[in-house]
């Protein structure tokens, strides 16, 4: 071999060492890429980690911040607000009532007809419509008068095979699921607004009193007789259907509770009197706070981000509003860190664009190839992503909905704890004494939201976790029942059991 064909082969070889070592230190990067976007998910899963020894310093918690909240203003983060519902519906309650349930993007006007006996609804009109966004952040007015204007529309199309109501006035349940201090059955004050309502001249304002001059402005001749929040509604309807029903849960776009107190344990309130010995209490738990909640850096940045920081803590790891868009930093955290996700997406950064539905669907989609995760991929601009990224992403999901539905779990076990329904005082050695009959008590908890309803694994995992906390034999007597419509129907039911007039049966001494 000549000279120049020796100079070219070797150059040849060089060319081919180059392009092989670039090669290979393209496989490299990528590699090292690749480990710092799984990293960020081992140290997410290590960080949102809820074993059961945590879970019950939660309960533990939650208990603790109970009382406080009773003894005191201000004493808690949670504000335990008195409802004034000290009676709930007993079945005795006949005739045809209306319910108002405004509790976030959608409105829903009911009426409901009732025959005198235990779960006996004999009929029941809903009708739904979106909230116009503008009227979220309008004026009081504006707000009201389209609530009584919708009544008034579907009062007009009265009938559908029900008993039509007698000529007295009609009386209605308002289900209004912001914080409100309670004045009485019917009436409360506007203390915040949430879920993206921002009506600033509605603060500091009887609720009930701007629907009555709204209803009276549009010539409607109806009584609010009750003014319930959706926990409180989702009890009524629940106690109603099960008198074991002592406390109720909603897990949807916010997350509340409320439950069935001893008027004597409201501390903050001495001498307060109630026919039944009871009241039932809105804890406003999305407020909760305790150092055992496991926060992330994502959790941080959502909260300083968000309009109310350093409030509602627990909503924003457990509810609807917030879990996509933890979802959505995590994700972009990753694109950040690997190219795997294709180019970078200006969509992604954007705050809320992924939904919890979106990232439910993704979380559930058991397809081989992950081709729904991939659809909704697309949306937020990022275009054939890779299986391998996509199962990330679905753990990812997995993750966050894990957590919310563990400490929401917690949270249920807090409250039982709380009226000693959590089996502590039957047990001894974590199992019941075979020397005499259990004194655990059937326990029933009203649940409504579409994250527990619809969203398949969340409720798995918040099933799951309370087994834990209780114990197998415990949890076999605290059942969890999914109320259809609780908050509205149930409002009318409040309205019903305080429609006739009557001296107010709670009274401060």
């Amino acid at each position: 071999m000549g000279r120049l064909g020796l100079g070219i082969a070797v150059g040849c070889a060089l060319a081919a060492c180059i392009v092989a070592a670039a090669m290979v230190g393209k496989r490299a990067r990528r590699r090292r890429k690749w480990k710092k976007m799984v990293k960020v998910l081992e140290e997410l899963e290590e960080c949102c980690d809820t074993p059961v020894g945590r879970l019950k310093q939660v309960v533990d918690a939650m208990a603790v911040e109970m009382h406080a909240g009773l003894a005191s203003e201000g004493g808690s983060k949670l504000k335990m607000l008195l409802t004034y519902v000290d009676k709930l519906s007993n079945g005795s309650e006949k005739g045809t009532y209306y319910a108002l349930d405004l509790g976030g993007t959608n409105f829903r006007v009911l009426r409901v007809h009732l025959g005198g006996q235990r779960s006996a609804i004999l009929g029941q009109d809903i009708d739904r419509q979106p909230i116009p966004q503008h009227l979220m952040t309008s004026t009081s007015k504006d707000l009201f008068d389209f609530i009584a204007s919708s009544l008034k529309d579907f009062i007009e199309k009265e009938g559908n095979g029900l008993e039509q109501p007698s000529p007295r006035r009609r009386e209605l349940g308002f289900t209004f699921s912001f914080p409100v201090k309670q004045t009485s059955v019917s009436s409360g004050i506007l203390m915040k607004w949430t879920k993206g309502f921002a009506i600033e001249d509605t603060i500091g304002r009887d609720v009930s009193e701007c629907l009555q001059l709204a209803m009276s402005r549009k010539g409607l001749d109806v009584r609010v007789a009750a003014l319930v929040n959706d926990t409180v509604g989702t009890l009524a309807l629940g106690h109603y259907n099960d008198e074991d029903t002592v406390a109720a849960v909603i897990i949807g776009t916010g997350t509340n509770a409320c439950y069935l107190e001893r008027a004597d344990a409201i501390i903050k309130c001495q001498g307060l009197l109630t026919t039944s010995g009871g009241m039932v209490v809105n804890m406003e738990w999305g407020n909760f706070w305790s150092s055992h909640l496991p926060r992330t850096s994502f959790d941080i940045d959502l909260d300083i981000a968000s309009p109310n920081p350093n409030d509602q803590g627990f909503e924003k790891m457990i509810s609807g509003m917030y879990l996509g868009d933890i979802v959505r930093r995590v994700l972009l955290r990753m694109s950040e860190e690997s190219d795997d996700f294709g180019p970078s997406s200006s969509k992604l950064a954007t705050p809320f664009v992924l939904r919890t539905p979106l990232m439910a669907a993704m979380h559930e989609d058991d397809s081989p190839d992950l081709n729904e995760v991939a659809k909704i991929l697309e949306v937020l601009e990022l275009p054939d992503v890779p299986v391998k990224v996509r199962k990330l992403v679905v753990k990812v999901c997995d993750v966050i909905t894990r957590r919310a539905a563990r400490l929401a779990a917690a949270g249920i076990v807090g409250i039982l704890k709380k009226i000693g329904r959590d089996g502590s005082g039957g047990i001894a050695s974590g199992k019941f004494r075979s020397d005499r009959p259990s004194r655990m008590r059937r326990t029933v908890v009203a649940i409504e939201g579409g994250l527990y309803t619809s969203c398949t694994l969340f409720r798995e995992y918040l099933n799951e976790a309370m087994a834990e906390i209780l114990g197998e034999e415990v949890s076999s007597h605290v059942i969890l029942r999914v109320m259809e419509d609780g908050s509205g129907t149930g409002a009318a039911l409040v309205a019903a059991a305080n429609s006739v007039s009557e001296a107010d049966r709670v009274q401060l001494q």
